[in-house]
């Protein structure tokens, strides 16, 4: 599948651009990200004009200037060359070019196609991730796959019951039908599915607890999917028969926000950043170390699925036919989406 290029993609998590050098390869372009002396984050092509070595195995300078690895050009974070070795004159074609980045809701978004377009007010919000009423965790996983495979395997959530059966999964979850609406103008696929009166999960057995019930629950899972990359997920779990008031007021239930940003790296590689929010437990370190074992394994598992799907489709014969279900719709719907908006080489409207 093609690149959507005119889009933001999260390239980092805020805490990962520190005082160094990161490289991080975007649609198949490799950036090098780095901190001004000021803080800002700012984003540069990972190649010198000199010899193409990469930017990223060089060294920043007191002045907050990249100094090239190999011969020693030296750029402003603007891209321009400010320092030649041996010689006073600057050639003036030598720049780097320098993409937009924003740092928001504490992730790295980078802008790879034309810098004309890149309207940081089309960046989704996620403010829950700055809220002092949410924990959060966070992380980073690569995935040898195409990004299309990770955002099927996102949509359609009945997996969880058969890859995820120890942590996350129950029978209900394949077996509830699901909901899908779509806007086509702003590229957003819902799927729903709410679950009543269930068996909870394994791995949110201690959610339950901490808002103090237990046996069966009801259980909703609402997905809300901006293509081409941002994946959240409403999880809920309250007492059978509780629905939210009128007003939403819901606070005898345990919600769950998780978010998925799916950053393409390669034609056959992706970044899987994400963020598991929860509204309960919070400042509880244990709470944090239960949700971190258990998103390790649960992402483990998807990683090793979506990296053995990988390799056997590169086998595979060509002229095969998938065959799709109902459990699809919403999988379907993103690869549409996906499809029209990488063949037209538009930009994704959001907001």
């Amino acid at each position: 599948m093609k690149f959507v290029r005119n889009q933001w993609y999260v390239a980092a998590l805020a805490e990962e651009v520190g005082d160094g050098l990161l490289e991080r390869t975007v649609l198949g372009e490799s950036i090098v990200l780095y901190r001004t002396l000021d803080g800002a984050v700012t984003g540069l092509a990972n190649r010198c004009v000199h010899r193409r070595f990469p930017l990223s195995e060089g060294r920043l300078d007191s002045a907050g200037n990249l100094v090239c690895g190999y011969h020693g050009f030296t750029y402003d974070p603007a891209g321009t060359c400010v320092a030649v070795p041996a010689q006073q004159r600057i050639p003036r074609s030598a720049r780097v070019p320098t993409y937009p980045v924003v740092e928001r809701d504490r992730f790295i978004w980078v802008w790879i196609g034309d810098g004309k377009l890149a309207d940081p007010a089309r960046i989704p919000s996620l403010p829950f991730l700055d809220d002092p009423g949410w924990a959060v965790l966070r992380g980073m996983a690569g995935v040898k796959c195409r990004y299309d495979l990770l955002i099927d395997n996102l949509m359609d959530l009945s997996h969880e019951t058969y890859l995820h059966s120890e942590w996350i999964g129950t029978p209900e979850v394949a077996e509830t039908p699901t909901t899908t609406t779509t806007d086509e103008d702003a590229c957003i696929v819902w799927v729903s599915r709410h679950m009543e009166n269930v068996p909870c999960p394994p791995s949110y057995i201690p959610s339950m607890a901490a808002k103090g019930f237990s046996g069966k629950i009801d259980r909703w899972q609402d997905i809300e999917y901006h293509a081409p990359g941002l994946y959240l997920l409403n999880s809920r779990i309250a007492p059978p028969g509780r629905p939210p008031a009128a007003d939403g007021e819901d606070s005898h239930a345990a919600h769950k926000k998780i978010v998925y940003a799916v950053t393409p790296s390669t034609a056959g590689t992706t970044y899987d950043f994400w963020c598991v929010a929860r509204d309960h437990e919070v400042g509880d370190v244990e709470a944090d170390t239960r949700g971190m074992k258990s998103q390790a394994a649960v992402l483990g598992q998807d990683v090793d699925a979506l990296n053995l799907l990988e390799a056997t489709l590169a086998g595979e014969p060509s002229g095969y036919q998938e065959l799709s279900v109902n459990i699809d719709t919403g999988a379907l719907a993103a690869r549409r989406m996906l499809a029209r908006l990488a063949e037209a080489g538009e930009r994704v409207p959001q907001g």
